[in-house]
């Protein structure tokens, strides 16, 4: 999600395109990769590469970062009562890369489905219905800050008394990202191994931007071509 962020907040696209086309292997996506390469050991720690959402969440929250990308459940926690963090700490927009002006963030995967294989088709199918209506994604938003997919929403006076956050997350989340998985449909696995395999070649020190790339981009190609 974050190597996405940084391709794409600095104009290098989104790895495949909607369109199917393979996006990839291009200056700017290696530029932001170098740059992110220069990281850990300076303004990250050193460790960071092994870190998943709650290892940075618990480095930050105890006051031992001054910076964490993460998801908005974090900002909820954040300000529990038991946070050392409480009350300060602010949150904004993703930087963007040199000569591009619009940030995006990665749109998560929180989708509500029901299995064609499943018993009690019609209550499950309720069920979600409910979960994905703006009672149900108000109740979230207030209780785990998490962005509601209903735009009106981010005007409910409501969730912006209760997580300040949110109103102001609008544009990010008409701006969001999507990870590849349309077009490549059953291979998205497939691609995103492909691809943190790549950005962990370069972040670590073992390749080149451009050369882990290119590679990818062949090895993509062989996959869905």
């Amino acid at each position: 999600c974050d190597a996405l962020e940084w391709v794409k907040s600095s104009g290098g696209g989104q790895i495949v395109e909607p369109d199917g086309s393979i996006s990839i292997n291009n200056a700017k996506a290696a530029a932001a990769l170098e740059l992110a390469a220069t990281w850990p050991g300076s303004i990250s720690p050193e460790g960071v590469l092994a870190y998943q959402e709650e290892e940075a969440r618990g480095v930050w929250q105890t006051g031992n970062a001054v910076f964490m990308r993460n998801w908005p459940y974090a900002y909820g926690l954040g300000n529990s009562d038991d946070s050392a963090v409480k009350g300060l700490f602010g949150v904004t927009t993703l930087p963007t890369g040199q000569g591009h002006d619009t940030s995006a963030a990665t749109l998560g995967g929180w989708n509500v489905a029901v299995s064609k294989y499943g018993d009690n088709q019609e209550a499950a199918i309720d069920l979600a219905m409910y979960l994905a209506g703006a009672e149900a994604q108000k109740t979230r938003s207030i209780i785990a800050s998490n962005l509601p997919t209903i735009v009106s929403l981010y005007e409910d006076a409501d969730i912006a008394r209760e997580q300040p956050i949110i109103p102001q997350w609008k544009d990010v989340f008409l701006q969001a990202v999507p990870r590849p998985s349309a077009p490549t449909r059953e291979k998205y696995n497939e691609v995103s191994t492909l691809f943190f395999s790549a950005v962990h070649s370069v972040i670590s020190g073992n390749a080149k931007a451009a050369d882990a790339l290119a590679d990818l981009e062949d090895d993509l190609d062989d996959l869905l071509n």
